[in-house]
């Protein structure tokens, strides 16, 4: 028993330490933009960034419950959502972007904004506009031929 509780302890720890430090793969759908760059995702995933001018503005808080209630659609779609609601702080996704107030974006795989929208967009319409681009109908194709 002791020796298959220190086997136990002796695995989870290394787990906890990555997660204290961040180095754990981070699969987090929503996460706050900070210092990340758009060039980060290029090619892995589709970023929907989100800006406001604060976290409090209802058009933030409204596309980003929409956005949560749609995961799965947004995940089979390689989405992931980026957060900005501090204009002050001037992130790099900011500065590239340049939102004015409220501002729904939508990146696609190859780097190319693809929709900017000044109010909410619910999830059936951004995967809509996502499945229209060339790389996403290349994915479909894909995968319905089994490559």
């Amino acid at each position: 028993m002791t020796r298959t509780l220190a086997l136990v302890f002796s695995a989870l720890f290394p787990l906890a330490a990555m997660a204290a430090d961040g180095s754990a793969p981070d699969d987090e759908f929503v996460r706050p933009a900070g210092d990340s760059e758009l060039s980060e995702y290029l090619w892995i995933n589709r970023p929907i960034v989100v800006f406001a001018d604060t976290p409090a503005d209802p058009r933030f808080q409204q596309q980003i419950d929409m956005l949560l209630e749609g995961e799965d659609a947004m995940r089979d779609r390689d989405v992931i959502v980026l957060t900005d609601t501090d204009p002050s702080a001037r992130s790099p996704i900011r500065s590239q972007l340049r939102p004015r107030g409220f501002q729904m974006v939508f990146v696609d795989k190859d780097g190319v904004v693809k929709l900017r929208k000044p109010s909410p967009w619910s999830v059936r319409e951004i995967g809509r506009s996502i499945d229209k681009t060339p790389l996403r109908e290349r994915e479909i194709r894909e995968r319905r031929e089994g490559g």
